[in-house]
């Protein structure tokens, strides 16, 4: 039995399914050497820990025990990003999709070209996503090749888990933001994914390339049945795209592939739609699509900030969870405002609600927190096609995970509740004190930000 790396002794908060989690008070759980969850105690009294702890072996070691208004929780795991965008949040909110792209992204994007620029926009980046909370990031970059190589250098530099993609883009794109050629695309791409992995060679390595048309509307079909190749040349390659966010959208997509039954079919046709495959929005998908996205086991990530700050529409999360689809949550920066999954599981909450509001019936109730919380964890996982690796406290499992600090001298001023029932002292009282985090926390609760066992981030991490 190897010797742990550390233990902890606390409330301990953990998905399952979509409609229940484990909210336990008197956790004990180990962290091997490795990164990875050695063993958990599920339910230890006080008086009972020593004891325990000598029946695994563990005799004269160092336990972190959490303090009341502390608890653990999988860390979030985001699968829909945009990197090169931070540079423009908060701009252009008078847009619809189309005209956003051309007015206000593609000029910030193309500023990427610049080395510099773009090493002072990645650095800050993923530093402020490591800080909410975010253990495992899917990011977009750019068309640039140098310039997403260095994200995907400063990601891992960073420790931080993540799929990180240079887009593909040959039309429909101003003559100063576009690929000259499918030949270029591709091979940009591949030079992409080289790098990717030339930097973390082992086998688990935590940052991994991932085929990134941008969407049907900015690839020909012949970039399209390119990338179709490169992912049928190597299987475990991830791809991520969007898909329906915006009836202009469809309808343009409509036009360019008159063929194609729908969208989703689009990609479909190519080699695009998988297990590994991350659908962006999915706001305006027909029944024949839900199905087909089932079928193949892709997975569908939930943008609901950006799905409202575009006025794209609000999607029926609940009906595609119902039909066997995976979903997860993107923060869709800077369609989305924030780079917070809890800002993310907010609108979820809220997106969810107006469906209810519109419809009738069990499918468009509202998603509670057990869902919730799946979504922003478990769920994004499966999305991301690894969650026999991440997204919930289990033994074999990398300790991915958030230090949850409640407490008044956390500094985070939306939660309003007296001291005393943040002790979580039962199942019920940390169930209240994870739903209160949930829609009133912010970076400020999270004290510690942990992958594979190492401490990356978090309020109380110390730059160096």
């Amino acid at each position: 039995m190897p010797p742990p790396g550390f233990i902890f002794y606390g409330a301990v908060i953990t998905p399952k399914t979509l409609t229940c989690y484990d909210a336990l008070p008197n956790c004990l759980l180990s962290v091997g050497a490795s990164g990875k969850i050695h063993w958990i105690e599920k339910n230890v009294e006080a008086d009972a820990l020593q004891d325990t702890l000598a029946q695994k072996g563990c005799i004269d070691v160092d336990v972190v025990v959490l303090e009341p208004g502390e608890f653990l929780l999988p860390g979030f795991i985001d699968t829909h990003t945009h990197a090169p965008q931070f540079a423009s949040l908060g701009s252009g909110q008078q847009y619809e999709l189309l005209d956003w792209l051309n007015n206000i992204i593609f000029p910030t994007e193309a500023k990427f070209s610049d080395i510099d620029f773009a090493r002072r926009s990645y650095k800050s980046v993923v530093r402020r996503i490591i800080d909410c909370g975010t253990t495992t990031c899917c990011y977009y970059g750019t068309l640039h090749l140098e310039a997403t190589k260095l994200l995907a250098d400063i990601v891992h530099s960073n420790g931080q888990r993540a799929f990180i993609g240079k887009c593909n883009m040959d039309r429909e794109s101003p003559d100063y933001y576009v690929e000259p050629s499918v030949e270029q695309s591709i091979r940009d791409t591949k030079k992409f994914i080289n790098h990717v992995r030339s930097i973390s060679r082992h086998t688990d390595s935590l940052v991994q390339p991932i085929i990134t048309p941008r969407f049907a509307i900015s690839c020909t079909p012949e970039l399209l049945a390119s990338l179709g190749e490169l992912a049928s040349s190597n299987p475990s390659l991830h791809i991520q795209t969007h898909i329906a966010e915006n009836v202009h959208e469809v309808a343009l997509v409509k036009k360019l592939f008159p063929d194609a039954p729908n969208y989703t079919s689009v990609y479909d046709s190519f080699g695009l739609l998988r297990s590994n495959t991350i659908l962006g929005h999915a706001v305006w998908l027909d029944a024949d699509e839900v199905k087909l996205i089932a079928k193949r086991k892709a997975g569908i990530s939930h943008c609901p900030t950006s799905n409202f700050n575009l006025t794209s529409g609000v999607a029926n999360i609940g009906y595609y969870l119902e039909q066997g689809v995976k979903v997860g949550l993107g923060t869709d920066v800077s369609g989305g405002y924030s780079p917070s999954i809890l800002n993310c599981i907010q609108n979820a909450s809220i997106a969810s609600k107006v469906v209810a509001i519109a419809s009738t019936g069990f499918v468009n109730r509202p998603l509670p927190v057990a869902t919730l919380l799946y979504l922003a964890t478990l769920g994004g996982a499966e999305v991301c096609d690894i969650d026999k690796t991440v997204g919930s406290f289990e033994p074999g499992k990398s300790f991915d995970a958030l230090l949850v600090d409640t407490r008044t001298m956390a500094g985070a001023r939306g939660l309003w509740f007296p001291e005393e029932d943040a002790k979580g002292t039962d199942e019920q009282a940390l169930k209240g004190l994870l739903e209160r985090f949930l829609f009133c926390g912010d970076d400020r609760n999270i004290s510690r930000v942990y992958v594979e066992g190492h401490f990356i981030g978090g309020k109380a991490y110390t730059r160096t």
